[in-house]
């Protein structure tokens, strides 16, 4: 059994990275201390425990940094498995399976996502296409299932949830409907959305907007 005690989380309020740690700790019911940090002036607790990427999230377990957001979300799972129901699946093939859409989501979500609130004209254009195809794959590996791995609610509904959030942000800056492309991906997106530890970790659209503004305003992105 997974101790509870001396559980923090190193984090960024808007970070979708982060938002996976604090979805997992609360399906898990985990309490943690939470550490909202600068990415513009790293804490030396950052930079002492995440010395390689110095990025957010990092969790600390009994003073044990874990790093990168799915790496942790499946230690949460292991730690604390007796703990409600599974992230993971059970079954060998469908935990690997589960693994490849994470990574995949990992891989390319955020990356072509920053492109469209960065680029113009053709450049943005072309980053628009790749995201939409990106949506169409996600939404024929959900297809007519609530949620990726079927009934229950788990890994891969993690790893791409939080940027639900941005969704807005992604249409506005490149004038393009997520729901028109991806109609069941939007219905998962608001099926997740009912679940106490999803709502309570997103946060509003129009709010992550208005920090892609202030990211635009600070690179100079008219």
């Amino acid at each position: 059994m997974g101790s509870e005690k001396g559980v923090v989380l190193l984090d960024f309020w808007v970070s979708p990275f982060g938002q996976r740690v604090r979805i997992a700790l609360a399906e898990k019911g985990v309490e943690y201390e939470y550490s909202e940090q600068s990415l513009a002036e790293k804490s030396p607790l950052l930079l002492k425990s995440n010395p390689v990427h110095k990025k957010i999230p990092v969790l600390i377990h009994d003073g044990k940094p874990i790093c990168e957001s799915l790496v942790i979300v499946q230690y949460i799972d292991e730690v604390w498995a007796d703990k409600k129901a599974p992230i993971l699946p059970k079954d060998p093939y469908a935990r690997a399976q589960a693994r490849f859409w994470a990574d995949f989501i990992d891989k390319k979500i955020y990356e072509c996502g920053t492109r469209l609130w960065k680029l113009k004209g053709e450049a943005q254009e072309e980053a628009k296409k790749e995201f939409i195809d990106i949506l169409k794959l996600l939404e024929s590996e959900l297809g007519d299932k609530n949620f990726f791995g079927g009934d229950s609610f788990g890994f891969v509904d993690i790893a791409l949830v939080p940027f639900t959030a941005w969704f807005y942000s992604y249409e506005t800056c490149a004038n393009f409907s997520v729901e028109k492309e991806a109609p069941k991906l939007v219905a998962w997106g608001k099926r997740c959305t009912e679940r106490e530890s999803v709502a309570k970790s997103l946060h509003d659209p129009r709010k992550v907007y208005e920090f892609v503004c202030f990211l635009k305003k600070r690179f100079g992105i008219e």
